[in-house]
């Protein structure tokens, strides 16, 4: 009789569910060209709705409804000043996503 030989199998860490979700709402905010142009916008600084409206040739209600589901997903935070609301990027870290993935298709890779 054939002598079996059994393969222990490498324990691979596999991400947690929750976890996971997280990741993809992360990815989320940069798989859409307004938010991805938003995003750029404000990863140079601090802008306000009219400012994005113009810059973005969008209507301000879209742009109003992109910067709501970005300020629900805490990428994006807002600053009133009279009557004016301005909006910032919360931290580096889509910032920083968005900017090396421009550069990576800049240079043809």
């Amino acid at each position: 009789m054939p002598m079996v030989v059994r393969r222990t199998i490498p324990q691979i860490p596999v991400l947690d569910l929750d976890d996971a979700r997280s990741v993809a709402r992360f990815f989320q905010v940069l798989a859409d060209p307004t938010r991805v142009r938003m995003i750029k916008a404000l990863a140079d600084g601090e802008w306000c709705v009219s400012e994005l409206t113009h810059a973005l040739k969008m209507d301000q209600p879209a742009v109003s409804h992109q910067l709501k589901y970005l300020r629900e997903l805490g990428v994006v935070r807002s600053n009133k000043s009279g009557r004016h609301v301005y909006y910032s990027l919360t931290d580096s870290h889509v910032r920083e996503t968005l900017l090396l993935s421009i550069s990576r298709l800049e240079c043809g890779v």
